[in-house]
Parts: C-alpha cells; sequence; structure tokens
C-alpha cells in the first residue's frame, strides 16, 4: 500500500482528500501545518505528498525548498487557490512534480496522483547511463565521469523525462505539460532555455549536441 501524506490546513478539505486516498487504496497520512507536515515527510519518506501552498507555521514553498535540500525523492503535488502561472514555474523549480489548482474534481486529483507516481515510481530504483553520464534515479543524483553535476528541480525532471523517451521528438508544448505540469505557456522558451543548461552540463561540445538534439519545425529528441 502506497502512503500519501497530505498537509493542509483546511480541515473539511484534508478528510475529504483522506477518504478519497483510502477509498483508492492508498495509506492517507493527514496534518494540519507545514512544520508537522515536513517531520512527518522526513519521517515517514511517504510516496507522494500533497503540499497546500498557503500553511500555517511553515509555507508549502518552505516545505518543498527543505524536502528537496534533504535530498528526499519523493514527488510532490502542490494544492492552491493560487493559479498564477508564474507560481507554477517557481514551484516546479523549487521541486514540486505537479499543481492543482482549488477547487478541483475527484477525478482530476487522483488522475494527478496516479500520473505523478507513474513517473517518478519505478525508475527511482535505476541507475541511468549514456556516454559518460549516470542518473541515480533513487537519490535524484546526476554525475559525469565520476564527479556529481548540481541540477535544479526542473532541470532534473527534465532529464528524466528525457531519458524516459529516448530517440522521440518532443513538442515544446509536450514537455511542458509532462515535465512542468500544464499544457501551454505564454513563453516556450522556459523549455529552450533548460535544453540549454542540459547541453552546458552533460554535452561534450554544447555547441554541438550529440545527446539533445533540436528537431526543426517540432522540438527536440534525446539519442543516449
Amino acid at each position: 500500500m502506497q502512503t500519501i501524506l497530505v498537509i493542509e490546513d483546511d480541515e473539511s478539505l484534508r478528510d475529504t482528500i483522506g477518504v478519497l486516498l483510502e477509498q483508492e487504496g492508498f495509506k492517507a497520512v493527514l496534518v494540519g501545518d507545514g512544520r508537522s507536515g515536513l517531520d512527518q515527510a522526513l519521517a515517514l519518506k511517504p510516496d507522494l505528498m500533497m503540499v497546500d501552498l498557503r500553511l500555517p507555521g511553515l509555507s508549502g514553498m518552505e516545505v518543498c525548498k527543505q524536502v528537496r535540500a534533504a535530498a528526499l525523492p519523493t514527488p510532490i503535488v502542490v494544492l492552491s487557490a493560487l493559479a498564477d502561472e508564474v507560481d507554477k514555474v517557481l514551484l516546479l523549480e523549487l521541486g514540486a512534480d505537479d499543481y492543482v489548482v482549488k477547487p478541483f474534481g475527484t477525478r482530476e486529483l487522483l488522475a494527478r496522483i496516479r500520473a505523478v507516481l507513474r513517473r517518478t515510481g519505478p525508475e527511482r530504483t535505476r541507475v541511468v547511463a549514456f556516454n559518460e553520464t549516470e542518473v541515480d534515479l533513487e537519490h535524484r543524483i546526476v554525475r559525469r565521469r565520476g564527479e556529481e553535476i548540481k541540477f535544479t528541480p526542473a532541470e532534473y525532471n527534465l532529464l528524466t523525462f528525457f531519458l524516459q523517451n529516448p530517440n522521440r521528438p518532443l513538442t515544446r508544448d509536450l514537455i511542458l505539460n509532462s515535465v512542468w505540469g500544464y499544457e501551454s505557456y505564454p513563453n516556450t522558451r522556459t523549455v529552450d532555455a533548460h535544453i540549454g543548461r542540459l547541453r552546458q552540463k552533460l554535452e561534450p561540445e554544447p555547441n554541438v549536441p550529440r545527446h539533445f538534439l533540436t528537431v526543426h519545425g517540432v522540438g527536440y529528441r534525446f539519442v543516449p
């Protein structure tokens, strides 16, 4: 049984989510404030966390930051009434894996949870290698020639998405939806910027990429 930690200060919503998760076969652990939620996350190491953005004691944003600073690979789904796209980008940079705007339907919430668990579950037990790079998916560590390379959460999520889709042309919209968690964004240059960072960190010659290739008129393709 997979454990899902729910950190939500609205007692009614928290209990509703808890009942829903239990009905779907999950074990739900319910917490009402950020500090207690962080303590539970570090102690339990749940299979997934759901974190409200506005929490008493410690904000949801700070919870995300501290969970990732502790190198905890648990996927995080943020719950918030704030629908601003900039907030989504910021939260995903801090390490959240998806973002659900309140109010939400039960079907949508369960679909997001299952999608995140599929993306982050089995792969966490493996190490994937290409060229002189190794990606430890259990501990979210990337090494090149044996030396660890620092990645932001968004860079790491983009890299693992490419690893899951080798040799497949990927549009910018598909990358945005799969990595950042939403279908479109007014400026797709955020994808281009992150591709550039991957090339700088992992390509033998960043200006002549061998692995993270541009597919003109489409988007990008990863070649191991």
